[in-house]
C-alpha cells in the first residue's frame, strides 16, 4: 500500500494517485524558451516573467511534496518498504521538480491480534503524519483502523470463547 502526495482532482498521475499540476498560462515565447532551454541552462539564458513564476511555483511544490513524503517516512519506521519515490515535472529552466510522491509501507496484519493492533496503529500514524494528509493517505488510515477493529473483535471473541473467569465459591451455610 502506498501513502503519499497531496491529492487533487486533476494533474499528473503519481503511482499512488494524481496531484495538481503546477501551471502558469504560458505565452508562445515562454513555450519556445522552455522547449529550447538545455537541461543545464547557461547563465546567459533569459527566462520570461511567466517562466520565472512557474519555476517559483514548482520550487514551492517540490518542497511541499518532499516534506510530505518525509513525514510519512519518519512515522512509518520499519513499516516502510522503500524510500520515497517522486513524480517530476521539468521546469522551463531544465530542472526537474517533484510534483507528487509516495512511500510504500507494509500493511499486512501481525502474527497475533495484539501485533496486528500495534501495526495498525503505526500504519495510521504514518498515513496521517503529514500536516495535510491527502485523500489516499486518509483511505490508508481508514483501512488500518478497520484492521485494528477486526483484531480487537478477534480478541473479544477469544475472551468470550474461553468463558467467564472462575470465581471461588464460599459455602457460608456450613
Amino acid at each position: 500500500m502506498s501513502i503519499g502526495a497531496l491529492s487533487a482532482s486533476s494533474g499528473y498521475p503519481s503511482p499512488a494517485h494524481s496531484v495538481p499540476p503546477v501551471q502558469v498560462a504560458a505565452s508562445a515565447q515562454t513555450a519556445q524558451t522552455a522547449q529550447s532551454t538545455p537541461s543545464t541552462p547557461s547563465a546567459s539564458t533569459k527566462l520570461s516573467n511567466e517562466a520565472l513564476a512557474l519555476i517559483d511555483q514548482l520550487k514551492a511544490r517540490d518542497l511541499e511534496v518532499r516534506q510530505h513524503e518525509q513525514a510519512h517516512m519518519a512515522a512509518a519506521g520499519g513499516l516502510a518498504t522503500s524510500g520515497a519515490s517522486y513524480t517530476y515535472q521539468r521546469g522551463p529552466n531544465g530542472v526537474d521538480y517533484a510534483i507528487g510522491g509516495e512511500v510504500n509501507i507494509d500493511t499486512s496484519p501481525g502474527a497475533t491480534p495484539e501485533e496486528t493492533i500495534e501495526r495498525a496503529r503505526a500504519i495510521q500514524a504514518a498515513a496521517l503524519a503529514p500536516a495535510e494528509p491527502s485523500g489516499p493517505d486518509r483511505a490508508v488510515a481508514t483501512q488500518a483502523q478497520q484492521m485494528e477493529m477486526q483484531a480487537r473483535a478477534e480478541l473479544a471473541q477469544r475472551a468470550y470463547d474461553s468463558g467467564p473467569p472462575a470465581t471461588p465459591s464460599v459455602d457460608i451455610f456450613a
